[in-house]
């Protein structure tokens, strides 16, 4: 089960080791995504991915996503961020506002946000009752089951950083006239309740675990190495999605182009996969719009044995 307890933010990675692996992870998920929409041997569609970030203000949500999405031609992903709901969304379900962007086979969605709001800055806020956040786990999980038996890869990403680092780059934003825009009275306020998230977030990762869309923990305190984690991290979750719903992943392209080849003429880290220059890329379009507690999904399937 996740959890942030265990998580070594300690890890470092340097700026060329970051390019390198970046090079590799991006060419492995571009080949995926070709692959699941179809455009590469047959023209079979393969299951929906959805890849969800959630995180700590300033944890480097929009970095890692620029560099996920980066390989990728703008008519193959979605990249759509959610903020507060709207008075007319307030109106259904917390969860009606999420359908409309789901990924339909072959496709790929990429979520800024999303439904854990609910379990998250809802509950800490006060924007939910108590009665509306605690019965969101088990919504949130036949929401997640009811499309994962359908097909639905999920990635459910946490960047996490520890109170400290968001502190410093709370601080950077505030001086840099170009990022101050992202910074304000709410979310310096949000620091003072680092505690009570810490709650929710625990909860959240204890009780929405379940093995159709299991949660990553990403080691953000660093930049460079959280951005490569999520890469990969993601390229290691579609492979397995695709395998449980018999979709056998392409194998790897064996060689290495002069593009992935460091300046020190190395290898590009223990990959074999083709590296490609990312250099020219077309961004893709954005829309915004036993102790241990048994999660409410874990409960579920078991009652389902």
């Amino acid at each position: 089960m996740a959890n942030i307890t265990d998580v070594d933010l300690s890890l470092r990675i340097t700026r060329r080791e970051e390019e390198a692996r970046l090079i590799v992870a991006q060419e492995r998920m571009l080949q995926l995504r070709l692959h699941l929409g179809g455009h590469l041997d047959e023209p079979r569609l393969g299951p929906p991915v959805c890849v969800v970030f959630e995180g700590w203000d300033a944890a480097g949500k929009g970095g890692a996503i620029r560099r996920l999405v980066a390989p990728l031609d703008a008519r193959h992903v979605w990249v759509t961020g959610f903020s507060k709901p709207t008075p007319d969304e307030k109106r259904h379900h917390f969860l009606w506002r999420f359908w409309p962007s789901l990924p339909g086979w072959g496709g790929m969605a990429v979520f800024d946000r999303s439904w854990y709001g609910r379990v998250l800055v809802e509950r800490v806020e006060g924007f939910a009752t108590d009665a509306q956040w605690q019965r969101a786990y088990g919504e949130i999980c036949e929401f997640e089951r009811t499309l994962a038996d359908d097909g639905m890869i999920f990635v459910k990403l946490w960047m996490h950083i520890s109170h400290e680092e968001q502190g410093r780059r709370f601080e950077r934003r505030a001086r840099d006239p170009l990022k101050a825009w992202k910074l304000g009275e709410e979310d310096w306020r949000n620091r003072e309740k680092r505690g009570p998230y810490e709650d929710a977030l625990r909860d959240m990762l204890e009780r929405t675990e379940h093995e159709l869309a299991p949660w990553d923990v990403i080691e953000a305190e660093d930049k460079r190495w959280g951005r490569v984690k999520v890469l990969e991290t993601v390229v290691a979750r579609i492979e397995a999605g695709m395998r449980r719903e018999g979709f056998e992943p392409p194998p790897e392209l064996v060689a290495l182009s002069p593009h992935a080849v460091p300046e020190s003429g190395g290898t590009v880290g223990t990959s074999t996969a083709v590296g490609t220059s990312p250099a020219v890329r077309t961004s893709p379009a954005v829309r915004t719009g036993s102790d241990e507690p048994v999660s409410d999904c874990a409960e579920k399937e078991i009652l389902d044995k």
